[in-house]
Formats: C-alpha cells, sequence, structure tokens
C-alpha cells in the first residue's frame, strides 16, 4: 500500500552543521532538524501503530520522530533529504508481512529422508575396521 507523508505535517529547523567545512560552517545554518509527530500526522492509524511499535531511536517516547539531515551545503538539499528519509521509514512501516501458515511434510518427503538416513549409517558402518 502506497502511504504518503504530508510534508506540511513536518516541521523542519536550520541549525548549523558538524564536521569540517571551513569558514564556511561557523556562519551558514544549512543542516536541517526534521520532526514529524507521528500521533498528530494524517496517517492511517494501522501505520502510526506500526511506526510507534518500532525498535528505531530516531523515534522519541512521545511517538515524535527526529532526523537530522546534514550532507549537503545547501538547505533545501538537506530538507529533501530528510523528507526522503522520512518517507522510507514510513514506507518500511507500511509493509505487511504475509501470516506464515505452517505444512506438514508430505509421505514421500519423509520416506526420502529415512532412506538417505538408512544410507549414509551403512556407509558409515563399512568405515570400520575389516575383520575376516
Amino acid at each position: 500500500m502506497d502511504v504518503q507523508i504530508d510534508p506540511q505535517e513536518v516541521e523542519f529547523s536550520a541549525i548549523r552543521a558538524q564536521g569540517p567545512g571551513g569558514q564556511n560552517v561557523n556562519k551558514v545554518s544549512c543542516a536541517v532538524h526534521a520532526r514529524f509527530d507521528i500521533g498528530a500526522s494524517s496517517l492511517p492509524g494501522w501505520v502510526k501503530e506500526r511506526l510507534l511499535g518500532m525498535r528505531d531511536s530516531r523515534i522519541t517516547a512521545d511517538g515524535v520522530v527526529v532526523l537530522k539531515a546534514q550532507q549537503s551545503r545547501s538547505l533545501e538539499a538537506n530538507k529533501e533529504d530528510a523528507l526522503r528519509r522520512l518517507q522510507e521509514l514510513v514506507d518500511q512501516a507500511s509493509i505487511v508481512q504475509a501470516v506464515r501458515r505452517p505444512t506438514k511434510p508430505t509421505r514421500g518427503s519423509q520416506r526420502r529422508r529415512l532412506d538417505a538416513k538408512t544410507r549414509s549409517g551403512q556407509v558409515k558402518a563399512l568405515r570400520g575396521k575389516v575383520r575376516e
């Protein structure tokens, strides 16, 4: 199922990026903190439940996803990156695993397995000392 995030529901705040960058890093705030409140969003209920149940360090105890994007030197590119990563997280939560139904082995497969075990045991028995 295709669940899309509304960019209006994501709160962006510009922060200064970490790491090397010369003189530019001290005067330009181009990194982005993106905050997305799962409970207040327009996502379907089952997606919200799955997101809140995920074991992810980016999801706070209050149900807010906090992402930091600082790969690019452009504020807009970092916003796009944060939205893309948030959408990937929602896509991951919206995948529903198929329910596994346990099956029994067929009678033929059981017989083949036991025949193979018998042959293996006979081969191992022939490995002993030769007696006359």
